[in-house]
């Protein structure tokens, strides 16, 4: 046993090839797209480049650890850059806050929307840095295979309060709104309503107060670029325009897989980076006993979508943050829209990406690139898309124009869309889920697809879809526990160079 095929390109299947392939499997990726990156690929339009996905770099140790792992130095790859203010939060009411690691900074803004929050957020930091380190430190990596997995961390989260949402947890310390949106929006990078996700995912606070928010230069494809060819120089086959169709099943063991053009690849071990609902229910034949089968896909509480409007302007706005997180009229109400009653609601939150404050490279000399993220329903509410997405994104404009961006209409120089169609479509996402499966608590650990399949011998998956999660952090901690539940090939010798092994801090 050898031969292993990691299905998807993504940050989890360029992460897992690279760890399979240190530990001696011989591997190889094929990928639908005609690019690596999966939901991290890029868009090149009119001399500006556009990330098309994941913008955020927080733990970035988790990415230099996989050069480490080969014996190569990360630096040799790729640069990250620390970007401040991590966020800057824009209120409807006007007022703003710039969230940086600089606690003595973060807290003279707070005393100027309330006093008695200063003291408050102390303890929330204190409250989330001990969420961080059962939930990230110890939790993150594990693989919940056994329900008794899940019995011997409850008590840990239940002193955590992990029942409790993020947000009713963090109304326990902050008493201003405006703070309170502040300090709970974050489970939405990773799919999640702040009012129902467990108080747990605030460890999102901590673990971006620990490392910081980083930047890519050249843009977060540059990283994915640069694992390409770590997994190169260790001999794995990267295939592009190769989307599989089929998991091959005989006797209850992954065997194969088949791809779009009628070619089988014989693998004695399957590493899935694709959304496991599409997986379960459209890519393995079905079979009597199973667990995962259409039907109980269908049940599962997909996360919300995006809508992603990307534009670039002959202009530059060195004013704005690098982040921009800009709040509409509604908090709860707007949240109640999108997971559940699922209209096209006629305000909208958003986050706003200019990476040309960062590196003025990614736009021709005097512009500026920009991505204005909204988060949307999925599209179980039935959306007609191709008649919404450009009267949505033009509301979206319009609004950036008045609050953040003037002459920003008179000033376009391109722009397009990404809608949940796209990520339905494109990305192979069941529903348009832009996260896999809600972060609810009842979706969490072991209650999550497995990292190692249930229903089939061989099969693993990777990615937000399993454990532990969405974001890139989430995405590259499921490559680390997949190491820990496959087994290493027989005799098989690793292909780590001559070089040093290089330590990566933590």
């Amino acid at each position: 046993m050898r031969r292993a095929v990691v299905i998807g390109a993504g940050f989890g299947g360029l992460a897992a090839a690279v760890r399979l392939r240190v530990m001696g499997w011989e591997v190889t990726v094929l990928e639908a797209l005609d690019q690596p990156g999966g939901r991290a690929r890029v868009f090149q339009r009119d001399g500006f480049t556009f990330d098309a996905g994941p913008t955020v770099i927080t733990a970035p140790h988790l990415i230099a650890e996989l050069f480490a792992l080969a014996g190569r130095d990360p630096r040799d790859y790729y640069s990250l850059v620390p970007v401040d203010p991590f966020y800057r939060i824009l209120f409807h009411d006007g007022s703003a806050l710039d969230y940086s690691g600089d606690e003595e900074r973060l807290l003279a803004q707070i005393a100027r929307f309330d006093e008695r929050d200063v003291d408050g957020y102390r303890r929330l930091a204190k409250m989330s840095e001990k969420i961080f380190e059962t939930g990230f430190t110890k939790l993150a990596h594990q693989p919940f295979g056994n329900f008794s997995d899940m019995l011997r961390v409850l008590p840990a989260m239940l002193r955590l309060k992990s029942y409790r949402s993020v947000h009713g947890l963090v109304s326990r310390y902050i008493r201003d709104p405006r703070l309170r949106q502040a300090f709970t929006f974050e489970p939405l990078l990773v799919g999640g309503n702040p009012f129902r996700t467990p108080s747990i995912y605030l460890l999102i606070h901590w673990l971006e107060r620990k490392w910081g928010v980083h930047f890519a230069m050249g843009g977060t494809t540059s990283v994915v670029n640069a694992l390409v060819q770590l997994l190169l120089e260790l001999g794995v086959e990267v295939r592009l325009n190769t989307p599989v169709e089929e998991i091959v099943v005989e006797h209850g063991r992954a065997v194969a897989v088949t791809t779009a053009d009628g070619s089988r690849l014989p693998a004695d071990l399957v590493v899935s980076n694709a959304d496991p609902s599409w997986v379960y229910s459209r890519m393995i034949a079905p079979s009597p006993g199973r667990r995962h089968t259409p039907r109980s896909v269908s049940r599962v509480r997909q996360s919300m979508s995006l809508f992603v409007g990307y534009f670039g302007t002959r202009r530059t706005y060195p004013e704005i943050a690098h982040h921009t997180i800009l709040l509409g009229p509604r908090y709860e109400g707007l949240l109640d829209d999108i997971f559940d009653a699922r209209p096209l609601a006629d305000d909208f939150s958003l986050y706003l990406h200019a990476p040309t404050r960062t590196d003025p490279s990614l736009a021709p000399p005097g512009c500026e690139t920009f991505y204005a993220l909204s988060p949307v329903p999925n599209l179980r509410a039935g959306i007609d898309w191709e008649h919404e997405g450009e009267p949505y994104f033009a509301r979206i404009r319009e609004s950036l124009e008045r609050r953040l961006l003037p002459g920003l209409e008179a000033s376009l120089a391109t722009s397009f869309q990404m809608t949940p169609l796209d990520f339905e479509q494109t990305l192979r996402s069941v529903d348009g889920a832009a996260f896999g499966p809600e972060p609810v608590l009842t979706q969490s650990a072991w209650f999550r697809y497995h990292n190692r399949s249930r229903d089939v011998e061989g099969l693993y998956f990777v990615g937000a879809g399993t454990h532990p999660g969405g974001g890139i952090p989430g995405v590259l901690s499921s490559a680390k526990v997949l190491a820990r539940v496959v087994p290493r090939p027989v005799g098989a010798r690793a292909p780590i160079s001559p070089r040093a092994r290089h330590a990566v801090p933590v």
